[in-house]
């Protein structure tokens, strides 16, 4: 299964499955980052590291760390 982390710029692809515990996975929660939500992922930094995304119509930088819990399809 693909994580976030693997996703291309200008996609758009669906979370099928949240990994991590407690309050990692609580944060990601708290951001909008639900099972079935759409992400479309908008630029990656020159590193790679954080990642801009659009979800639920607000922009989100995440860190590659917090990419690689979200599981996607799409």
């Amino acid at each position: 299964m693909s994580t976030l982390k693997d996703a291309k710029i200008g996609s758009t692809v669906k979370v099928v499955k949240l990994n991590g515990e407690g309050a990692i996975k609580r944060r990601i929660m708290d951001m909008g980052i639900t099972r079935g939500v759409e992400i479309y992922i908008r630029k990656v930094a020159p590193l790679g590291d954080p990642i801009e995304i659009t979800v639920r119509g607000y922009e989100l930088s995440l860190r590659k760390a917090d990419a690689e819990m979200i599981e996607i399809e799409g």
